[in-house]
C-alpha cells in the first residue's frame, strides 16, 4: 500500500509539473497560430503515457537508482574494504581507492552508451552527414569522455581539491581545441556534452557523488558531493573534438603518403 500511495503522490506531482507545458502549447496553437489541435485524441493518449512514464521513472529513481548509487559508493569507500578488515588506514590516501575509480569509469561509460538523448543525437548526426559520422563511433567517443570525466571527478572528491581548478583547465583545453578542430564537428561536440546529462546518467552519477562524499571522512556532501555532472558535460566535448582532430591528422598523413608514392 505504501508503494501505491507514493506512486499516486508522484503521479499528481508529475501532472502538476507537466500542466504548464500543456497550457503553453495549447495556448499558442489556439490563440497565436489559431489552428485546431491535430490528432487531439492521439495527443491526449500520448500525454497520459508521458505522465505515467515519467511517474514510473521518478519513483524508480527514488526507490532504486539513488539508493543503489549511494550503497555502492559507501561499500567501495568502506575502510574495511579498501585497507582490509581491522585496518582503518589513511582516509586521505587517494591512491587506495582503485575500485572506486574503476566503478566510476565503468558506470560513466555504461550509462552514457544507454543514454536515449545521445542515441537520438547520434542518429541525427549520422543522417545529416550521409553516414560520414558513425552512430556507434560517436556514442563510444562520448562515453569514453564521460567515463574519464567522472573518474577524474571522483578523484576530486576523494582528494578534496577545488572544483574550479578542473573546470577552468578543462574549458581552456576546449577553447584551444575549438581553434584547431574541424569546423564541421565543433557544434556536434558541444551538443554531445549536453546530451550526456539526461535521464540515465544523472541519477546514478549524482547518487555516486553524494554517497562518496558522505562516506569519506572530512568531505561535505553539499560541497563535495556535487560537480560530477559538470565533468560529465565537459569531457565529452574534449573527447569528440580530440577524436575529430586525430582522424583529420590521420587522413592528412595518409593523403601525403599517397602523394609521395605517386610522385615516385
Amino acid at each position: 500500500m505504501e508503494f501505491f500511495y507514493d506512486f499516486l503522490k508522484m503521479l499528481l506531482a508529475t501532472g502538476r509539473d507537466v500542466l504548464p507545458i500543456v497550457a503553453l502549447i495549447t495556448g499558442f496553437q489556439l490563440f497565436v497560430l489559431r489552428q485546431p489541435i491535430p490528432h487531439l485524441g492521439r495527443l491526449i493518449v500520448g500525454g497520459i503515457y508521458v505522465v505515467i512514464g515519467l511517474t514510473f521513472f521518478l519513483v524508480g529513481l527514488e526507490k532504486a537508482l539513488f539508493p543503489l548509487g549511494k550503497i555502492m559508493a559507501a561499500q567501495l569507500s568502506d575502510p574495511a574494504f579498501i585497507h582490509g578488515a581491522g585496518n582503518v588506514g589513511d582516509p586521505n590516501d587517494w591512491g587506495a581507492y582503485g575500485w572506486v575509480y574503476l566503478f566510476a569509469l565503468l558506470i560513466g561509460f555504461a550509462t552514457t552508451i544507454a543514454e536515449p538523448s545521445l542515441i537520438a543525437v547520434a542518429y541525427k548526426a549520422n543522417e545529416v552527414s550521409a553516414g560520414t559520422i558513425s552512430q556507434l563511433g560517436l556514442r563510444i567517443t562520448v562515453a569514453i569522455g564521460v567515463a574519464v570525466g567522472i573518474c577524474l571527478g571522483v578523484f576530486r572528491i576523494i582528494s578534496g581539491t577545488p572544483l574550479f581548478l578542473y573546470i577552468l583547465a578543462g574549458y581552456m583545453i576546449v577553447i584551444v581545441q575549438t581553434f584547431f578542430a574541424p569546423k564541421s564537428i565543433i557544434p556536434l561536440a558541444y551538443d554531445s556534452g549536453g546530451v550526456t546529462t539526461s535521464t540515465v546518467t544523472v541519477p546514478l552519477v549524482t547518487a555516486l557523488g553524494l554517497g562518496l562524499a558522505a562516506s569519506i571522512p572530512g568531505r561535505n556532501p553539499a560541497l563535495d558531493g556535487f560537480g560530477l555532472i559538470a565533468f560529465a558535460s565537459l569531457f565529452p566535448i574534449i573527447a569528440v573534438m580530440g577524436y575529430a582532430q586525430i582522424m583529420q591528422w590521420s587522413h592528412s598523413r595518409k593523403t601525403k603518403l599517397r602523394e609521395k608514392k605517386h610522385a615516385l
